[in-house]
């Protein structure tokens, strides 16, 4: 029965139950309410996966793809790295956003122009995948994983000269090895667990580990694609949720990160619903739009004692 929970009994030994009410007030920086964070994800899908990948089920569309070549399901996706990113870009230029790129090694490798658009804009750059049709899954061994993350993380650091702080997989897929396997490779924090509203401290034998958690129903990969949710409907989502954000932020602040494919929200009947989403949210005198590591380094600074931090106030 959910009455009798332990306080700090959970379905994981990442981290603690911890209920948003128990917790000391975050702050961000001047007063802000809402941290806003805007992972752009730069994926590449291989026409044809090889034998035994673990393709995401964002790509599993009710065609024969991946049992053969679908360009329905393969072509958009290149369409986000030739025409969507810079629609994308230019939208976060216009309201003073540095995008946090979630970038994949097909991508770093194979499309260095992107990158250098990114870095002119001071974007930061995370790991992602190898490339997109190949997800982690628990069916991997823990050393394929672990030279799978290896792998995604170099070529980050190759093509942009930095290692990766950060980590959003793909479709949010992770192992049960994977929180700690990134860890063990140097990464502070993962955009994968879409369980709060604040960051929180994750507990890993080796290093140390922030989630800073999605919002899954405003990922428009989930919402536009996935349960086909009208685009002018995906923008009054983003709208409504921040301003009952906005609200709550007044007593502790709150934080929201907005999962984007460019493939899918730079289509040009789309890329307006972004736009006045993000006009809506910028309006707003309190706000601070930050990258991943940004956030995460704020944060730190606001929780530094205990291997959770303020959440340590839970017990």
């Amino acid at each position: 029965m959910p009455a009798n929970r332990q306080p700090r009994t959970m379905d994981n030994s990442y981290y603690d139950w911890s209920p948003i009410i128990s917790r000391p007030p975050l702050r961000w920086p001047n007063g802000s309410r809402v941290a806003i964070a805007a992972v752009v994800n730069l994926e590449y899908i291989e026409l044809e996966p090889p034998a035994g990948s673990h393709v995401p089920p964002s790509a599993v569309r009710r065609g024969p793809y991946p049992a053969m070549a679908d360009l329905h399901e393969t072509s958009p996706h290149e369409y986000g790295n030739r025409v969507g990113v810079f629609r994308v870009m230019d939208v976060l230029d216009r309201h003073g956003i540095k995008g946090t790129a979630a970038l994949d090694a097909a991508v770093a490798e194979r499309a260095p122009y992107i990158v250098r658009e990114a870095q002119r804009r001071g974007w930061e750059f995370i790991g992602h995948c190898v490339v997109y049709n190949r997800m982690i899954t628990e069916k991997m061994s823990e050393a394929d994983e672990r030279e799978y993350i290896r792998q995604s993380l170099a070529a980050v650091t190759e093509a942009t000269g930095k290692p990766a702080r950060g980590w959003s997989g793909v479709d949010y897929g992770e192992s049960s090895r994977t929180v700690r396997l990134l860890a063990e490779q140097g990464v502070e924090y993962v955009c994968d667990w879409p369980n709060d509203e604040q960051p929180y401290r994750m507990k890993v034998p080796t290093g140390s580990m922030v989630s800073l958690p999605p919002f899954l129903d405003l990922d428009d990969s989930y919402t536009l694609r996935g349960r086909s949710v009208p685009t002018q409907r995906w923008c009054q989502m983003i709208v409504d949720a921040f301003d009952r954000l906005y609200q709550d932020g007044a007593r502790s602040g709150r934080l929201l990160v907005l999962n984007l494919h460019p493939w899918i929200v730079g289509q040009p009947y789309r890329i307006k619903a972004l736009d006045d989403a993000l006009r809506h949210i910028m309006s707003h005198g309190e706000v601070w739009a930050a990258t991943g590591g940004e956030i995460v380094d704020w944060y730190l600074k606001q929780t530094p004692d205990g291997p959770n931090g303020a959440l340590a106030a839970t017990s």
